[in-house]
């Protein structure tokens, strides 16, 4: 393992980290101090993608969530060698972010887990739509070089803050396997857990596709691993 690769694999589990730290952090000290609401818990979300793709997308890509890193990989944006590092990176970092805020906190807000309250085939739609668009804006904004790469953190912490607001009282809002699988470890609420891989790997395969679809045209750089903000 090369010391370029141990960073980027270090910044994607940091990364992660945060995103837990704050987004299911959120739901867990509203549940505990009744402080703000679902509009908090998802200003919250949006926000810390923003400041994770500003501050390590050039670092290691601010994927933070496997089903980007297998969505790049799937349309030949990413090395096969790096996808298992960078998911494991991912669920470590996600899993030692539920282990503290259970330790700050205690049990409360269901330690953040996300556990759907539309039946089965419902959460799936939701989970794996909301996901997709959120595939699509990834695509364009990292890979289209008429996309300014400023944009790249706003647009994409701005399409979670909208997911977590439509979606989270109904699945959770997760469209992120890592984010779910950190609460479900240190909780023990693996309720549908199933659904929070499949659900936002197939939609993120269906969003980043159906842009190149649209735009035909490869990008410049693609022989170089993708992130959310370029080549890395």
């Amino acid at each position: 393992m090369s010391s370029s690769s141990l960073r980027r694999y270090l910044a994607e589990a940091t990364g992660t980290f945060a995103l837990v730290a704050v987004g299911p952090g959120a739901v867990m000290v509203a549940a505990r101090t009744g402080a703000f609401g679902q509009t908090g818990i998802a200003l919250a979300f949006g926000l810390v993608v923003t400041v994770i793709v500003a501050s390590t997308g050039h670092l290691g890509g601010a994927h933070i969530n496997p089903a980007v890193t297998l969505g790049f990989w799937s349309v030949g944006r990413f090395p096969a060698r790096d996808v298992a590092p960078y998911v494991i990176a991912q669920c470590v970092g996600a899993i030692g972010a539920s282990a503290l805020l259970a330790w700050l906190l205690g049990p409360v807000g269901n330690f953040g887990a996300t556990v759907p309250s539309l039946p089965t085939a419902q959460s799936f739609v939701v989970e794996s739509g909301f996901t997709a668009l959120l595939g699509f804006v990834i695509t364009g904004v990292a890979t289209d070089a008429r996309s300014p790469t400023a944009v790249a953190p706003f647009a994409i912490g701005a399409t979670v803050f909208a997911g977590a607001l439509v979606t989270g009282p109904l699945t959770g809002g997760s469209f992120n396997p890592a984010r779910s699988l950190g609460p479900a470890v240190v909780g023990g609420i693996w309720t549908a857990h199933w659904l929070y891989w499949l659900a936002p790997t197939m939609g993120m395969l269906a969003g980043m596709r159906a842009y190149d679809l649209l735009r035909p045209v490869r990008a410049a750089g693609n022989d170089r691993p993708l992130g959310t903000e370029g080549p890395i």
